[in-house]
């Protein structure tokens, strides 16, 4: 039986190192700690567990949840992400033994990829910059191309494979209507200090998984250099514009959620990866079973939206909007809407057998 009285935070828990960029914890001490806290609380190792609860975190990691981050996740009220971590910590510890199993995401990317502005040059073969939209008529008009530098080591010397990729690649994010292409700043390169967990979620992760005898699973993904990958589920595009493939379905993680009895998801950022991941697991819902909706519990306080502040005190860009239209949609769907102090004892449907 799982336990479903709220457990108390540790001691070793400082709110402040939400607010830490360089904040790591000590593993061997979070080790040590877990076998007290396991003895001290009875609980039971996760393979134990009667009903599988799995907590889905999406790419909280440094460039998305500090301010000094590149890509900093700030909401509408510029604490969005330090918040949100701090909530997502403390559901963790409380409800150590319900979660099952928890799996973070990590974006992971490299310099020159399709969303990066290093990817591309104007018609005078100037960089562009950050926070642009691209789309398949700027390319044929002359106004945007792709770096030709790129054409030796990414598809041979052909720069004219290259010019049909790119098409073909905004042909599919319009028909497919649900982003234009978007130039982001460089975040989450592998090997950076941006590419890491933030600390305090680094640190529940580990705890949960040293205290439940759980693996800590990580699913990485973003390295494909033709495409966005904003969903753990698949990349956005799939084809490559000769017909062969691009990439593929993420579908062992697909199975992995959807065999679990309940999933609960938090993360950044809510319009852009949440929802994504949200989407493609709905998708697949909706061809397997429509019901299977009313396991997915959506941690609406656990995300922010990306907002680019114009000096002025307003935005560039908020897309606060579009993320909660599709918090609506999740909920008419069949998905529950939670917030992380809810007691997860008393969320609809689920039962911690």
């Amino acid at each position: 039986m799982k336990r479903a009285n709220p457990l108390p935070l540790p001691s070793f828990h400082d709110p402040k190192n939400a607010e830490r960029w360089e904040y790591s914890p000590d593993p061997q001490r979070l080790y040590e700690e877990a076998g007290e806290w396991r003895h001290r609380h009875a609980i039971a190792p996760a393979a134990t567990d009667g009903t599988n609860i799995h907590l889905l975190l999406i790419d909280v990691q440094r460039d998305f949840c500090f301010p000094r981050g590149s890509l900093y996740v700030g909401g509408r009220d510029g604490r969005g992400a330090l918040g949100d971590n701090l909530r997502t910590a403390a559901f963790i510890y409380r409800n150590l033994g319900a979660i099952t199993n928890i799996t973070t995401t990590l974006d992971t990317h490299f310099a020159y990829q399709i969303f990066f502005p290093s990817f591309w040059v104007d018609r005078d073969d100037r960089p562009l910059a950050p926070h642009r939209e691209i789309g398949s008529d700027d390319i044929a008009r002359g106004e945007v191309r792709p770096n030709p530098a790129m054409a030796k080591w990414l598809c041979n010397g052909s720069y004219p494979w290259l010019l049909q990729q790119v098409k073909h690649y905004c042909d599919e994010l319009a028909r497919a209507g649900k982003y234009k292409l978007y130039l982001w700043p460089p975040h989450c390169l592998l090997g950076s200090d941006g590419h890491a967990l933030a600390g305090t979620i680094h640190e529940a992760r580990l705890f949960h998984s040293f205290v439940r005898c759980a693996q800590s699973w990580a699913e990485v993904k973003g390295g494909n250099p033709f495409t966005e990958n904003y969903s753990v589920m698949r990349p956005e595009v799939l084809s490559r514009h000769d017909g062969q493939p691009l990439a593929q379905r993420n579908t062992q993680f697909l199975s992995t959620l959807l065999t679990a009895d309940a999933v609960i998801i938090a993360g950044q950022a809510a319009r852009h990866c949440v929802k994504s991941s949200i989407d493609d697991l709905l998708s697949e819902i909706a061809v397997k079973d429509p019901a299977l909706a009313r396991k997915v519990y959506v941690l609406t306080d656990c995300m922010s939206s990306v907002t680019v502040p114009d000096g002025k005190g307003g935005f560039v860009a908020d897309f606060t909007p579009q993320a909660e239209e599709a918090l609506r949609r999740f909920e008419a769907a069949g998905m529950h809407l939670v917030r992380s102090t809810d007691p997860i004892a008393a969320w609809p449907g689920l039962s911690l057998g």
